[in-house]
């Protein structure tokens, strides 16, 4: 049971496009956790992040995604398939929730349903760009 004002640790989220599975499935609906000092500080151990330290977004974003539709588990595999704009709403979803005032912010979900908002923007710009 949710109370007012209760911190949370989680928030729900859309991908504007979603992840396609191995087998055709996609996966749009999953839930970020608040990121731990571990999680920012042990990527840097990893030798991917040593040879490309771009690659330490999509160990962290592999950390802090608990579940993504029906996939048993987020790991970098996943996280590396995703399509490029999805990729791009994590990172600002992940940046909005540990920011500073993120995690005490009651805005959280106003926060995710702007950037739900952009993105289908940048969907509609698209679309009548290329046609």
């Amino acid at each position: 049971m949710e109370h007012p004002g209760e911190f949370k640790t989680e928030v729900p989220f859309t991908l504007p496009k979603g992840y396609l599975d191995s087998v055709g499935v996609l996966h749009r609906h999953g839930v970020m956790r608040l990121a731990t000092a571990a999680d920012e500080i042990l990527p840097l151990r990893d030798p991917r992040v040593q040879q490309n330290e771009a690659y330490i977004s999509v160990i962290i974003l592999a950390r802090v995604i608990v579940g993504l539709g029906d996939l048993p588990n987020v790991d970098t595999r996943v996280v590396e398939g995703l399509f490029a704009s999805d990729f791009n709403y994590l990172q600002r979803l992940y940046e909005k929730l540990n920011s500073a005032d993120g995690g005490e912010d009651d805005g959280i979900q106003d926060s995710i349903a702007a950037l739900d908002r952009a993105s289908a923007a940048v969907r509609r710009f698209r679309t009548v760009g290329e046609a």
